[in-house]
């Protein structure tokens, strides 16, 4: 097998990064079919055959319930596959076994064995005059290849971007979970929620659980996942029905909750996320307390640095910010809190700010490293100053100097120099986030390092090979996300 001599051409991780994410988006219209991906799993002789699957869909909290659902899996000694999207830093964050992420060789070695077969489906396609395979359908199929190869027990699977038409609904889900649906990427799911909710409830397969988390709209949209259940044979399971959360309490580096689920009620289960949409989340499977005091999420209100308080969260729409809102309000007593918020053109911008507007103290508007779809910072600046005032909005084209100017805010503001009240949240995109995470690391750029010098690093990223690897990620969420969901 190639596990055993992985990459032995010596290839570059940057070089494969490249050319898997130069092909075409997720969201592109020409291409809302799966045929690219069902003739893949064709001519790989349907390697999803072997393992189970979870499938995690919704508008919010798709990553972090995934990685939950992981964590539970592994618990009971199942060995597990995880393909999450976006990545916030690199491309193998997508694809893990067993809890961690392709090594580079390993990831270069899973493009070796399936590159051909995808430039085989690239030319029937193209016969067909239709697309070739998307970046998303093709780390879809690796992933996918990767499972069958280790072998996995089962795979938990995060779509890129609403349901029926993502590339990972060719799989047939055991259980499929929908999260919250609310309005976002309208462009390409649909201008309501009701439209949105039929794109998703596509993950309901034939004889499957389905296990249904709050809904915002839940007199719009029940009524389309019930018919979806009715109509599939699944069985439905319900947050706040047949099973719910009670009980919360903040705890240190985290919450603890009573879970009671169909199989039982958990107590004391700690959660190492906060926020009690993280709670929510937690609903799904047995040993839950073992398994969740130890899940991580990057870029989902990840503290990342302490005096000041430095907050990491890559949410985009108007859910996500009221759950930061709250987790914030919950979770930390700020005296002063300067946001640097860099958005893509395509978000509810003037609305997501709306919602952090009381939680901050100041904002430093700023641009991401993907120029093709982040709002340039001049037009940002224009609404932040309708939502905050002109006093409170600063207007920093560049990242690293964006957050260099909130960490000088709160110094210059922090009296006894400890840092405690005092903090800067860095948000509005999962490009935004990833591109800081790397920033702030202790081998980061020299204007970094002159920035963060005198603070305490509590929390410490995954290492990248090189200096490199601070350039910008690809894409965002899947369906033109780095994937579409950003």
């Amino acid at each position: 097998m190639s596990f055993e001599h992985p990459n032995r051409n010596s290839e570059s991780i940057h070089d494969v990064e490249r050319d898997i994410m130069s092909r075409p988006p997720e969201h592109n219209t020409t291409n809302l079919d799966l045929d690219r991906m069902n003739l893949m799993l064709d001519v790989l002789g349907h390697p999803e055959q072997s393992f189970r699957v979870i499938h995690v869909t919704g508008t919010n909290g798709k990553g972090s319930t995934a990685r939950m659902a992981e964590a539970i899996c592994r618990a009971y000694g199942l060995r597990t596959g995880l393909y999450t999207s976006p990545h916030l830093e690199k491309v193998n964050e997508r694809i893990a076994i067993d809890g961690q992420e392709l090594s580079d060789d390993d990831f270069i070695d899973a493009w070796d064995q399936i590159k051909d077969y995808v430039a085989l489906v690239d030319a029937k396609m193209e016969q067909q005059g239709k697309p070739r395979m998307s970046f998303f359908e093709v780390l879809t199929a690796m992933a996918i290849w990767k499972f069958a190869d280790a072998p996995v027990d089962v795979a938990i699977v995060e779509v890129g971007m609403g349901g029926a038409w993502d590339a990972t609904n060719v799989l047939n889900a055991d259980a499929a979970i929908i999260g919250p649906i609310d309005m976002d990427h309208m462009k390409w799911l649909g201008d309501t929620v009701e439209q949105i909710a039929e794109e998703k409830v596509g993950i309901i397969k034939p004889g499957c659980t389905a296990v249904i988390g709050r809904q915002p709209h839940e007199d719009d949209v029940m009524p389309i996942i019930e018919e979806a259940a009715e109509r599939n044979h699944a069985t439905l399971v319900r947050d706040g029905y047949e099973m719910t959360v009670s009980d919360r309490l903040p705890a240190v580096g985290g919450q603890v909750a009573t879970l009671n689920t169909p199989l039982g009620t958990y107590t004391e289960v700690p959660i190492a996320k906060f926020g009690e949409h993280q709670a929510h989340n937690a609903l799904d499977g047995d040993l839950v307390a073992e398994a969740l005091s130890g899940v991580k999420i990057p870029g989902r209100i990840e503290q990342i640095r302490t005096s000041p308080t430095i907050i990491l969260d890559g949410g985009h729409n108007i859910n996500a910010a009221e759950s930061l809102r709250a987790a914030i309000e919950e979770n930390y007593s700020f005296e002063q809190l300067v946001g640097v918020v860099a958005m893509m053109a395509d978000k509810q911008v003037e609305q997501y700010l709306g919602v952090l507007e009381p939680v901050l103290s100041q904002i430093v508007v700023t641009e991401n490293s993907w120029r093709d779809r982040v709002m340039p910072a001049d037009e940002l600046e224009k609404i932040a100053i309708d939502v905050f005032g002109a006093d409170r909005v600063i207007k920093e084209p560049n990242l690293p100097d964006a957050i260099q100017t909130a960490v000088n805010l709160v110094d210059a503001d922090d009296e006894l120099g400890v840092g405690y009240g005092h903090g800067v949240l860095i948000c509005g995109s999962f490009v935004t986030a990833g591109d800081a995470r790397a920033m702030l690391k202790e081998h980061a750029s020299p204007v970094m390092e002159k920035a963060m010098s005198i603070h305490q690093a509590t929390v410490e990223p995954d290492e990248r090979n090189d200096a490199e690897d601070t350039v910008d990620n690809g894409v965002e969420d899947v369906d033109g996300e780095q994937s579409a969901e950003e």
